[in-house]
């Protein structure tokens, strides 16, 4: 691999996977709205690109080459056909930011679990997928849309939920501050489990698979999971003060409509490693206590 387009790549894992890349040598280009700022200087180059707007994207990509697209901003199946004719006959191998959403509600997925090339998408934009069941759909049909029309190889990554220090989301951080602080919290549903992964094995991940001959979806991520009770047990213990729940708490980030976790013996037997999730959980925990 020596030349990549990441659209995206100015925040959270896109900014790790930036830096990954560069120190491999790997002439990188970003592809975003222009809106926020990087801090690499002249080392990459930029495009200007709105993924609602078909015609930026024909225009940006216009006479230009890359061995691998890194697809992270694709959330609508319009996204994916746009992207799709616009870096037809441009790029090597595609890697799609997918979601372990994309699977029912339910624990322990396996990547057959959800098969992109069965399932039938209806033409939407972004603003037509609402929640997180519109997050779902999307996430699907863009699958569905990419292996069954790219004239490339095409992986879709089901990331489960992604944590780590540079987290702007802060997801994990509310519950630690509340619990530390004494703030009520609502929890809909302690029973409920996730995956996650860090967000720096994440960017590790996506290049790896990227210079890698593997094709089709993927759960990488912390084998394990954890239901939300459990996140708040831990919590508690770690920083020796129980949390305040009440219906009229401040909701969790974490009030999914249902469970959502993956089993990772595919990435494994790949040999791929990740950290164990109750040493991820505890060191951030420390950080943000």
């Amino acid at each position: 691999m020596n030349s990549a387009l990441i659209l995206g790549g100015t925040q959270f894992v896109g900014k790790r996977l930036v830096q990954l890349l560069m120190d491999e040598g790997v002439e990188v280009t970003i592809a975003t709205r222009g809106l926020t700022a990087d801090v690499f200087g002249n080392q990459i180059s930029r495009l200007i690109i709105n993924r609602e707007d078909a015609g930026s994207l024909e225009k940006a990509f216009v006479d230009k080459q890359w061995d691998v697209v890194f697809d992270q901003t694709c959330y609508s199946s319009q996204e994916a056909i746009d992207t799709l004719k616009a870096l037809k006959g441009k790029v090597q191998k595609y890697i799609f930011t997918s979601s372990q959403a994309v699977y029912d509600f339910g624990t322990n997925h396996l990547e057959e679990s959800f098969n992109p090339l069965d399932y039938r998408p209806l033409v939407k934009s972004r603003k037509d997928y609402i929640g997180y069941v519109g997050y779902q759909e999307a996430k699907r049909a863009a699958e569905a849309i990419l292996f069954q029309n790219a004239d490339f190889p095409v992986v879709a990554v089901r990331f489960p939920i992604i944590i780590g220090k540079d987290d702007y989301t802060n997801r994990l951080q509310f519950h630690v501050e509340h619990i530390k602080e004494g703030k009520s919290m609502f929890i809909e549903h302690p029973a409920f489990r996730y995956s996650f992964i860090d967000s720096g094995e994440a960017a590790s991940f996506l290049l790896n698979i990227a210079k890698s001959d593997y094709n089709g979806p993927v759960n990488p991520g912390s084998k394990e999971d954890i239901s939300l009770g459990e996140l708040i047990q831990l919590i508690e213990n770690l920083i020796g003060t129980k949390s305040i729940l009440s219906k009229d708490g401040s909701p969790s980030p974490y009030n999914f409509p249902g469970s959502w976790s993956v089993n990772t013996n595919l990435v494994e037997s790949m040999g791929y490693r990740f950290t164990s999730l109750d040493s991820l959980l505890k060191s951030l925990i420390g950080h943000y206590s």
